[in-house]
């Protein structure tokens, strides 16, 4: 039975939401500590690092518990919710912390709640992306579905990207410490309102039975589906290239950007580059597949992103008076960001399909744990680069306006080839990787879907 509206809307409900969240904690929580709190920046980037690798052991582990649930409510929907409610409840003491905590404490309190909001949100991430394979068909519906609900990502992390600032000035009062605290309360409310959305009107169609395995079998699945590794892997690359970039902008427009102005250009900026990300998903990557296969939208975007770094390392050489300028590389950079966004999650959903006919098991929710875990890797690893970033180029703290002009031109050009040649790198490897080792065409895709549904 095909997707009804209803589904799909409440489907990609629950996207906008999670993003929201999650963005917020991935764009700020470096920016809150280090810049608002006082926390050392490298401090923040082992704790950062540190939570990412925890989330190596604990996010495999939460696939197989997803794996081994059985309810009237079925094995996705109970972890949402319960995933969903801890996780808001984490996120408002993530972004208020204890006004008498500082030094050690502080660093200790930062480095428990970013932990634990980890480990909350893995317990609804994983289900979420899990039950793709779970309710839809193999080929255009499963395509269109992950396109759907990787758009609605993409709005809800646009969302948090542009308004994020703006609200926290505001519900603050120009209390930045207070605007956060309230801020990130407003989002915790909106994401379980959506998620409850989601699991009211959404149920797994998939009847394939599988016995539950153990940790150590779920490694192996994961080992021997070569695919899932190569989309894994490639999703790290991509996203660090990403995450780096989204850590630092804040301060380039601070330190290199300059002027009295540049809290009202980097508004701007991200503005225009939120709403060319959700038009990436919704309007360019459908256009580009009425004539591409997936793996050349794939690679065209790749081209985009390349180029739009180039043009904005060549950009920050220049004068700069008006962002307007930057809006050129921005256009190619959120463009690929969002098509990319898309068909990674295309590429891991029919890895499902290639493990159940190559290993004779089906595991969504472990092969879906493995996105939840490179995603906040890359987040992780992105982030310990900012702060070293950071530390090394001598970019301080100081969130007064005046500071930009301080700086010395030797960090503004340390900020400069972080943010862009780093990404860069990361880009050509991803490319690389995945143009050797991706077998998944279009037509071996069906293949193996007719293959899998015979031999069920």
């Amino acid at each position: 039975m095909k997707l009804s509206i209803r589904e799909k809307a409440a489907y990609g409900l629950g996207a906008v939401g999670k993003d929201m969240v999650y963005m917020l904690s991935a764009s700020y929580v470096l920016y809150y500590y280090q810049d608002i709190l006082g926390v050392n920046a490298f401090a923040m980037g082992i704790i950062l690092l540190a939570a990412r690798v925890f989330d190596a052991f604990n996010d495999p582990i939460m696939g197989v518990l997803v794996a081994k649930t059985r309810t009237k409510w079925g094995k996705f929907r109970p972890w949402m919710l319960i995933g969903t409610i801890l996780n808001a409840v984490v996120l408002y003491f993530l972004f208020a912390a204890p006004p008498a905590l500082n030094g050690a404490g502080l660093v200790a309190y930062a480095a428990a709640v970013y932990i634990i909001w980890g480990v909350t949100y893995t317990m609804m991430d994983i289900p979420y992306w899990s039950m793709i394979p779970a309710f839809t068909e193999g080929g255009k519906e499963r395509e269109g579905l992950s396109t759907l609900a990787r758009s609605c990502a993409g709005v809800g992390s646009a969302i948090v990207t542009i308004i994020t600032m703006l609200c926290v000035q505001g519900l603050g009062g120009g209390d930045e410490r207070t605007g956060f605290a309230r801020f990130g309360l407003i989002i915790a409310v909106i994401f379980v309102i959506t998620i409850v959305i989601t699991c009211v009107n959404i149920k797994e169609k998939s009847n394939v039975s599988v016995e539950a395995p153990s940790v150590g079998q779920m490694f192996r699945a994961l080992i021997q589906n070569d695919q899932a590794m190569v989309v894994a892997l490639t999703i790290v690359l991509i996203n660090c290239a990403v995450y780096t970039t989204s850590n630092l902008v804040i301060y380039f427009f601070k330190y290199d950007f300059g002027g009295e102005g540049w809290y009202n250009s980097y508004t701007l900026f991200n503005t225009f580059g939120g709403a060319i990300q959700i038009l990436s998903m919704m309007l360019f990557f459908p256009l580009l597949r009425k004539f591409l296969s997936t793996i050349r939208v794939f690679y065209t975007a790749f081209v985009m992103a390349i180029a739009g770094y180039v043009v904005l390392l060549g950009l920050t050489f220049t004068s700069m008076k008006t962002v307007f300028l930057l809006f050129v590389p921005a256009f190619f950079i959120f463009s690929a960001n969002g098509i990319l966004t898309v068909l990674t999650t295309v590429f891991l959903a029919n890895t499902v399909d290639y493990g159940e006919w190559k290993n004779h098991r089906r595991d969504e929710s472990v092969i879906f744990s493995m996105q939840t875990f490179v995603v906040k890797l890359a987040s992780g690893v992105a982030a310990m680069i900012a702060s070293l970033c950071l530390t090394l180029f001598h970019l301080s703290s100081d969130t007064s306006e005046g500071v930009a002009s301080a700086v010395g031109s030797s960090s503004v050009l340390g900020l400069r080839m972080t943010m862009t040649v780093l990404p860069v790198i990361g880009l050509f490897v991803a490319l690389m990787l995945f143009s050797k080792k991706y077998i998944l065409t279009e037509s071996k895709v069906e293949e193996i879907a007719r293959q899998v549904k015979s031999h069920r």
